[in-house]
């Protein structure tokens, strides 16, 4: 769970290996979405790099500024 000074959000995998999946992250110092996600694989040496796409939920009446919800899409595996 994140601090109450940055708050979470869902993060929404659109399409790739982990197409539908979702993970929860936390906001930037700054309040805004992460601009990419570097999520590791099953195995030690393999991440995927997801970046942010246009898709954006808001649901919250505690921070009706901030998304509940940003989706994400995939760009590349990356390897140690």
């Amino acid at each position: 769970m994140g601090t109450p000074a940055t708050g979470t959000y869902t993060a929404k995998l659109t399409d790739g290996p982990l197409e539908g999946k979702t993970i929860t992250t936390e906001f930037l110092e700054s309040g805004d979405p992460r601009p990419r996600l570097e999520i590791p694989a099953d195995t030690g040496t393999k991440r995927y790099l997801y970046t942010r796409g246009a898709g954006l939920e808001f649901e919250s009446s505690e921070f009706p500024e901030r998304p509940t919800a940003v989706d994400y899409r995939y760009l590349e595996a990356v390897f140690d």
